[in-house]
């Protein structure tokens, strides 16, 4: 079967999202940046220090991330959301807290109506996390 996975673009600090990330969910990172790769020769010399692909993998979890950004420039916008979907309480809290460490916290996590403890963040580079822990489906 088919699955999707998160793929960010940075305006170049790729790196640093990534490696907070890193630190925040735990797991592997590869980095390569545009200068390690075959199309180096073919890009301005400033590009070769940006990112052309990062994944981040930790359990279920997959992030991968560029600063290759399209001609149009990058748009920021609300209509993706990370979904973190965790397996405890504990773990729910302790996520919510490192993610939105120098962002915004929308809304604080809490028990809701359908059962979960949940809440959303907008986290320092400006992407919009929903972590979710709901013990009915776990």
């Amino acid at each position: 079967m088919a699955n999707i996975n998160s793929y960010l673009t940075f305006n170049g600090n790729c790196r640093e999202a990534m490696r907070f990330y890193h630190n925040c969910l735990g797991g592997e990172l590869s980095i390569q940046s545009i200068g390690e790769s075959p199309m180096a020769n073919n890009m301005p010399q400033i590009m070769a220090d940006k990112i052309l692909h990062a994944v981040l993998t930790s359990d279920e979890i997959i992030i991968m991330g560029t600063d290759m950004v399209v001609d149009t420039g990058l748009i920021k916008g609300n209509a993706v959301s990370l979904m973190l979907n965790c397996d405890s309480e504990e773990e729910t809290k302790a996520y919510y807290e490192k993610l939105s460490k120098g962002g915004k916290s929308v809304n604080p996590l809490q028990k809701t109506f359908w059962g979960a403890l949940f809440g959303d963040l907008i986290d320092r580079f400006g992407n919009t996390w929903l972590i979710n822990y709901d013990k009915k489906y776990i």
